[in-house]
């Protein structure tokens, strides 16, 4: 009986001091910031060459799920020649463009896949200059192709041959949006092994980029507006 009174006593003190542990602040749980980069950009060209800039593509009759993602990451030299770099990446692809754009279009001065990268001598006209679209234009060249592998070695030389032909403009619809379009042709030619298919069909919009790229990717998403900005 005593033994039970001596343990009535102490229910008043442990209880007291469950409260006070429930009620004992608690350590704050420190939140460390990330670093992070970003390029902010207020306007794009008519070819669109701004850093930072963001397209992702799905393949043409494909879900629109693990898209690529295409991004111009900056300008660095290749070669002596300042240029802006544009990367695909995506299932287990890596492909690289350095380019030009000035008053007289776009120019493409090479490239690199994995392994080995592509000189062109003179650049490949990819698009004329700004005013020149309009539905039966063309355009047309010639490319001495140098093949390298990583380490500088010469693997392979030969010629390009392209023509380009604006065939029509049309509005298409790529999943929600539309998109008014130049539809062009493009039809390649090389003694290298045929780098390229013989035909491919392009879909262009200015200030925005490829809708349809010549590989038969379908423009799905971006991360900026269009705006219009320079010609360049």
């Amino acid at each position: 009986m005593l033994l039970g009174m001596k343990y009535r006593f102490l229910l008043p003190v442990l209880a007291c001091l469950l409260t006070l542990s429930a009620c004992a602040p608690r350590q704050a749980v420190q939140v460390i910031p990330t670093v992070t980069a970003q390029t902010s950009f207020s306007s794009v060209s008519f070819y669109p060459n701004q850093t930072g800039l963001q397209w992702s593509y799905v393949p043409e009759n494909e879900p629109n799920t693990e898209p690529y993602v295409l991004q111009n990451t900056g300008p660095v030299l290749f070669g002596t020649n300042q240029v802006q770099v544009t990367q695909l990446t995506g299932r287990g692809a890596l492909q690289t463009w350095y380019r030009q754009t000035s008053d007289a279009g776009q120019q493409l001065l090479g490239f690199r896949k994995p392994g080995l990268t592509v000189t062109l001598e003179p650049a490949w006209q990819e698009y004329p200059a700004a005013a020149a679209w309009n539905v039966g234009a063309t355009w047309s060249g010639s490319s001495k192709a140098t093949v390298r592998s990583d380490d500088g070695k010469v693997l392979q030389t030969g010629t390009l041959n392209y023509l380009y032909k604006v065939l029509e403009q049309r509005t298409v619809t790529v999943g929600n949006q539309q998109y008014p379009v130049w539809v062009i042709n493009r039809q390649m030619t090389d003694d290298l092994g045929s780098l390229f298919p013989a035909s491919q069909t392009i879909w262009f919009m200015p200030f925005i980029g490829e809708v349809r790229t010549a590989e038969g990717l379908l423009l799905t998403g971006r991360n900026f507006t269009p705006g219009k900005a320079t010609t360049q």
